[in-house]
């Protein structure tokens, strides 16, 4: 039914409108007597509990940052399924990104071109948004910096988001790997990296109780940039990374060239990185040798897929893209599959 009538729906409109008219219509639909009591029984059934970092999540499919930047479908998220949900990226003040259009579908390829630019209402919004929030749902805070913070200035950033949401989120994610804000993977790089890094750890170890902190990544460092990147997640005490964000790539589409080109600058997510998201993914769980956690993400859109992705040695996944071309029942899918195989996710405990 999704890829028959709602699908052809949703896509006759631009990609961002039609973004938040299903969260819109499906806000409405769970007030429907009956519909939510329906989702809670899809979720009990697909219950496929693991721990990772001191956190027990209720199955190992996460929505990826991205979809909702200022925490605002939250229990319509619950509902669909998802184990965690990380919102933003968040800045410290509000910014309105770039100019539209800035989201393109590619569906030949189960793809998407996103220049978004790091849209959101700033972690104050977030944080109101948190606060009145009761429901269950696993949430992680991924935070960044604003696109007019010099990156001799990016820690602050970083470090207001953090104080701020700590309260709030499970756990939290730096965004240096964007390719939509100008100069911000040059924040990869070992000494920016390392500063940012390690004064955000300080902060977390000053707290009561210490939460997870991740590293996203581009899925375009080099295997020698990869190394790098993860002597110095544990130098810093992180707990884990996550592979990969969106690539500038363009190799591989089935689009044609001119198509691709008349769309522009912006990161490429979906089918097209599955291949390199997966290559990435397996480097770091052989170089931690089981000392952090590493979420995958690029890619994941059936069951087969989510379970190479674990196979590889990720302790959880997340999806984003193939949300958007399987439709909101994706993650009872991938659950079943992954149920149907006998999988066995690892326990690994807090920072490791």
């Amino acid at each position: 039914m999704y890829r028959q009538l709602i699908k052809p729906f949703f896509f006759s409109f631009t990609a961002e409108k039609a973004h938040h008219l299903a969260m819109h219509l499906l806000r409405l639909f769970l007030y429907i007597p009956g519909v939510k009591a329906w989702f809670r029984l899809k979720r009990n059934h697909a219950a496929l509990p693991v721990t990772s970092m001191g956190i027990d999540f209720p199955n190992p499919v996460g929505l990826a940052a991205g979809f909702d930047k200022d925490a605002s479908y939250l229990d319509q998220l619950y509902y669909l399924g998802f184990g965690y949900v990380e919102v933003g990226t968040v800045t410290p003040r509000p910014q309105p990104g770039n100019d539209r259009p800035r989201l393109f579908r590619l569906p030949e390829d189960h793809a998407l071109i996103n220049r978004m630019g790091f849209n959101n209402s700033g972690v104050d919004a977030m944080v109101a948004q948190l606060r009145k929030y009761r429901g269950p749902l696993i949430i992680g805070g991924n935070i960044g910096k604003n696109k007019d913070t010099p990156n001799e200035e990016a820690v602050n950033d970083y470090l207001i988001c953090f104080e701020k949401l700590y309260p709030y989120v499970h756990y939290f994610v730096v965004n240096v790997s964007s390719p939509n804000t100008p100069g911000l993977r040059e924040l990869q790089d070992r000494e920016p990296l390392s500063r940012i890094l390690s004064r955000l750890q300080a902060a977390n170890e000053a707290q009561p109780k210490q939460k997870p902190i991740l590293l996203k990544i581009a899925p375009d460092l080099s295997d020698e940039q990869l190394k790098d990147v993860v002597r110095i997640v544990q130098d810093c005490r992180l707990a884990g990374i996550i592979a990969t964000n969106t690539t500038i790539s363009r190799e591989g589409l089935n689009t044609s060239e001119d198509t691709v080109r008349a769309l522009g600058a912006g990161g490429l997510s979906g089918a097209p990185v599955k291949q390199r998201a997966q290559e990435v993914a397996s480097r770091i769980v052989h170089q931690a040798a089981g000392k952090l956690t590493v979420i995958g993400v690029g890619g994941i859109e059936t069951g087969t897929d989510a379970l190479e992705r674990l196979h590889t040695g990720c302790d959880l996944i997340q999806i984003y893209t193939g949300f958007i071309y399987q439709g909101p029942l994706i993650v009872f899918q991938i659950i079943k599959a992954l149920q149907a195989a006998n999988y066995g996710v690892k326990t690994k405990s807090a920072g490791q």
